[in-house]
C-alpha cells in the first residue's frame, strides 16, 4: 500500500490534520493506497511557496534556461515512462495500449510542444505621433500572471494536468495543482521528476484533496492565487467562477459536453464507423470530447446502426496489461453507479437497446470493479434526459435526420458546446455545417486530431476561455503596454 503525499516547496509532506482518503483500483476495487487530504494549512503553504518562487531563482531564469528545464522534465518523464504508465493504469484502469500511446507520451510532450510554441510568439509595437512632433513608441511586454491554480480531471490525469502546467511554467508562472481525488498517482510522481531536473522549490506544488470544504475550495478561494484553470463538470466550473469573482481572478474553464456527430449519406462509411467507434467508446467513453449523440441521414441510418453495433461487439474488455484489450472499467464505483442510472433511465424513457445496457460478467475479483457494457440506443425523444444530459460513459444514442438544417438544429439543441464531428465527402457541406455548429472545435472526417497550436475550449456551458498556442499566452501572462516618449 502506498501513501500519496502533498508536494510543497520541493518536498513531500503529509497533512497537518492527519486526514486521508482511499485510492482504489477500478479494475477490482482493491486498495491502492491512502491519499493525504489537504486543508487550509497545506493550501496556504503551497500558495506561499509558489508566490515566493516567483521572485526567487525561478523568476531570475532567462527564458532559454527556463524552457531548457522544461525540456529536461519532458525527457525525464519519458525516461521513467514505465513508472508513469503503471501509475496511470492503476489509477484509471485504462488499457496499457491506450495509456502508452496517448496519456504518457502526450503528457510529456506538453512540456516541449507548448513551450516551443510560446517562445516564438511576438508582441505588438506602434509608433505614434505627438503634438510636439517627436513621437512616441509603444510596445507590448508580457509578464507571468503569477500563481496559477491547476485543477485537473481524472479521465486523462497526466495529459490534462501537464496541458495546463506546461504553458503556465513556460510563461514563468508557478503552480499549485489539485489533481482529482480519483487519480493522484502521476501528479504526485511528477514532483520527483521536478526535483531530479533541478526545477526550483515552490515552482510546482501538489495538494491532494476533495472539492467543497477541502483543498479544491480552499485553493480557488485563496487571495494570492492569480489565475485558475480547470477541466471538469460544469457544476464545479460554476462554483470556481463564483470563487474567482472575489478578487477578479482570471479563469479558464473547460467543462461538460454532450457532443454530437453528424453523419451524412455521402460519407465514407468505413471512416465514419471507425471514427464514431473511437469517439463513443475510447477510454470507456470518459473523454470530454467524446460523442454521445449521433445523427445519421435517413438513407444510411439502418446500415450505420447495424455496422456500429457489430463493431462495438468486437470491443474487448479486460485488465490493462492483457493483450488485445481496448476497453477498461470506468474510473470508480461511484461513476459506475451514475452511468448505470442512465442505462436504466434510457430504457424507462423508451430506448431500443441495440447493445449492452448493463454490467458484464468479468469473473472473480474483477466483478468487484467498475465495469459497464458498451451501449448503443435508438428511439429516444430529443427531449429525453438521456439525450440531453452528459453521461460520460461508453454509450451513444443514434437518431435519423432528413435535412441538413434538421441535423444542425438537433446538434445545437443543447446547453453544451464543446466539440462535434461531421462526416461527409462534400467539402462545401463540411465547411458550411461546421461553421453553423455551436462548438469550440468541429472535426471533419476525423476525431481527436489535436494541433496544440490551435485554440481549444468550449462554447455555452462547456467553458470559458481558450488555451493552446498563442491563446495560452493570453491566459498565462499579463500583457502591458510600455509607452516611451521620444
Amino acid at each position: 500500500m502506498t501513501e500519496f503525499k502533498h508536494f510543497i516547496n520541493g518536498a513531500y509532506c503529509g497533512s497537518e490534520s492527519g486526514k486521508t482518503f482511499e485510492n482504489r483500483n477500478p479494475v477490482d476495487n482493491s486498495l491502492l493506497g491512502l491519499v493525504h487530504e489537504g486543508g487550509k494549512s497545506e493550501i496556504n503553504a503551497a500558495v506561499a511557496a509558489a508566490k515566493a518562487a516567483l521572485t526567487g531563482p525561478w523568476g531570475k531564469l532567462t527564458q532559454a534556461n527556463r524552457l531548457a528545464l522544461l525540456h529536461k522534465v519532458a525527457d525525464r518523464i519519458n525516461e521513467r515512462f514505465e513508472e508513469f504508465l503503471v501509475a496511470e493504469c492503476l489509477d484509471t484502469g485504462k488499457p496499457r495500449s491506450l495509456a502508452s500511446h496517448i496519456d504518457i507520451p502526450r503528457g510529456a510532450a506538453n512540456f516541449k510542444t507548448l513551450s516551443d510554441t510560446l517562445i516564438n510568439e511576438a508582441t505588438e509595437s506602434f509608433n505614434m505621433d505627438t503634438p510636439d512632433g517627436t513621437g512616441a513608441l509603444n510596445f507590448g511586454f508580457r509578464k507571468p500572471k503569477g500563481v496559477i491554480a491547476v485543477i485537473s480531471p481524472w479521465n486523462l490525469p497526466l495529459l490534462l494536468m501537464t496541458w495546463k502546467v506546461g504553458p503556465a511554467l513556460a510563461c514563468g508562472n508557478t503552480v499549485v495543482v489539485k489533481p482529482s481525488e480519483e487519480t493522484p498517482a502521476t501528479t504526485t510522481l511528477l514532483g520527483e521528476v521536478m526535483n531530479e531536473c533541478g526545477v526550483p522549490p515552490g515552482v510546482f506544488n501538489v495538494v491532494h484533496g476533495l472539492g467543497p470544504n477541502s483543498a479544491g475550495e480552499y485553493l480557488t478561494q485563496h487571495p494570492d492565487v492569480d489565475g485558475i484553470t480547470f477541466t471538469g463538470e460544469t457544476r464545479t466550473g460554476e462554483a470556481i467562477m463564483r470563487a474567482a469573482s472575489v478578487g477578479l481572478r482570471n479563469i479558464s474553464l473547460e467543462c461538460g459536453g454532450k457532443n454530437p456527430a453528424i453523419v451524412f449519406a455521402d460519407c465514407d462509411m468505413d471512416k465514419a464507423i471507425e471514427g464514431t467507434m473511437r469517439s463513443a467508446f475510447a477510454n470507456c467513453g470518459q473523454v470530454c470530447l467524446g460523442t454521445e449523440r449521433v445523427y445519421v441521414e435517413r438513407p444510411i441510418f439502418d446500415e450505420f446502426v447495424s455496422r456500429l453495433t457489430d463493431a462495438a461487439k468486437e470491443l474487448k474488455l479486460g485488465v490493462p496489461e492483457e493483450d488485445g484489450v481496448n476497453m477498461g472499467p470506468l474510473v470508480s464505483l461511484e461513476h459506475k453507479d451514475k452511468v448505470l442510472s442512465y442505462y436504466k433511465l434510457a430504457v424507462e424513457e423508451g430506448a431500443k437497446v441495440h447493445l449492452g445496457g448493463g454490467v458484464p460478467k468479468m469473473g472473480g475479483e474483477l466483478d468487484q470493479g467498475a465495469w459497464v457494457e458498451p451501449t448503443i440506443w435508438t428511439g429516444l425523444s430529443e427531449n429525453s434526459r438521456t439525450v440531453k444530459e452528459e453521461i460520460f460513459g461508453p454509450c451513444c444514442h443514434i437518431q435519423p435526420f432528413d435535412t441538413e438544417q434538421e441535423a444542425i438544429d438537433m446538434a445545437n439543441a443543447t446547453v453544451y458546446g464543446l466539440a462535434a464531428a461531421v462526416w461527409t465527402e462534400t467539402t462545401a457541406k463540411a465547411i458550411r455545417v461546421s461553421q453553423e455548429l455551436d462548438v469550440g472545435i468541429a472535426w471533419v472526417n476525423s476525431w481527436f486530431l489535436r494541433d496544440l497550436r490551435t485554440a481549444f475550449g468550449g462554447a455555452k456551458q462547456s467553458g470559458i476561455g481558450r488555451e493552446g498556442g498563442n491563446h495560452s499566452l493570453e491566459f498565462y501572462t499579463e500583457l502591458k503596454n510600455i509607452c516611451i516618449k521620444m
